[in-house]
């Protein structure tokens, strides 16, 4: 994929390639040098696409005509291929583990060859190398800083989905399980007495009004693609509503005691999801159970509570005291 910043860049190193070629002294050759200018300068186009080619291409028709020069041609290069500095950046950046070795053996080549072409002092060769060593460098870190960010990404959205995942269980799961119990008491009631029936029926309206209103909140995190606001619906005034009393299966009462008005968010939701979880288990579990008791109490900067009931353990499972 090219941008324009891609077609910027060869524009400007093709003018300034055919001014240069138009104004150097040594002119005997300068179509040959412009052409092989313009060749290199192209492959700029193709260095993320197929970085490889690009290199092999560029860096092949520099050392033909290298060669040439040793043997036949008597003619200078031109600065304009400094750009060259960007294909081995390239190379790194965006080519495979072979490629990368395929590349840098080909500009390895290409800078002995171009060295026996124009002869220079140790420490010019040394800089030559140095110089296409840290552009291949520098797109390798920044490769490596990329894969990294991508891997952080796909972190958080691990995270995300598995926070949406137990959002869905603690909340959402635990409104379903009460409305499905509530439905049970509410058939059974029906032939018998029907107010009460009514009344679960009331209850089940409402469970499923609030059960909706977090489906709602969490498909439009999913829909609009919005950082996930995971900030809890229940506190513990809502452990209040937790209390049942409809005469079919155990009785819920909740006592709520001590300031718990200064509980802090967080901690008020942890404690209505401790104890609707315990409420429901106990209703389903609990073989036997009349009664089941809710108690929170705040006192000297802590929060107490216990779920109780007094049935047996189904067999199953553990204990239904919690």
């Amino acid at each position: 994929m090219r941008v324009w910043r891609d077609w910027a860049l060869v524009g400007v190193l093709v003018v300034w390639s055919i001014a240069e070629a138009l104004l150097r002294e040594d002119r005997t050759w300068w179509p040959v040098v412009l052409t092989v200018s313009i060749v290199v300068t192209a492959c700029l186009l193709w260095r993320r696409t197929h970085p490889l080619a690009a290199v092999a291409v560029a860096f092949g028709t520099l050392i033909a005509f290298d060669v040439a020069r040793i043997l036949a041609v008597d003619a200078t290069g031109l600065l304009s291929i400094a750009a060259l500095l960007v294909l081995p950046y390239a190379l790194l950046r965006w080519g495979a583990g072979r490629e990368a070795a395929g590349g840098l053996g080909i500009i390895l080549v290409w800078l002995a060859v171009t060295h026996v072409a124009d002869p220079t002092a140790p420490a010019e060769v040394v800089a030559g190398y140095g110089f296409f060593l840290f552009s291949a460098a520098l797109g390798a870190a920044i490769r490596f800083h990329a894969s990294s960010r991508l891997r952080e990404i796909e972190q958080v959205k691990l995270r995300q989905r598995n926070e949406l995942a137990r959002e869905l269980h603690d909340t959402v799961g635990h409104h379903v399980s009460a409305i499905a119990v509530q439905a049970q008491a509410g058939r059974a009631l029906s032939a018998t007495n029907p107010a009460r029936a009514l009344a679960t029926l009331e209850t089940i309206e409402e469970s499923a009004s609030r059960t909706l209103e977090e489906m709602r909140a969490i498909v439009g995190v999913l829909r609009d693609g919005t950082e996930p606001d995971f900030a809890p619906r229940g506190g513990v005034a809502d452990i209040a509503r937790l209390a049942c009393h409809d005469g079919e299966g155990p009785r819920v009462d909740v006592r709520l005691s001590g300031g718990l008005d200064g509980v802090d968010r967080p901690v008020g939701t942890a404690l209505h999801r401790i104890a609707a979880e315990a409420v429901i288990n106990a209703t389903r579990h609990a073989v036997h159970a009349t009664r089941v008791t809710v108690d929170v109490t705040a006192a000297h900067d802590q929060v107490h509570l216990r779920v109780r009931d007094d049935g047996e353990a189904s067999p199953d499972l553990s204990s239904g005291s919690q």
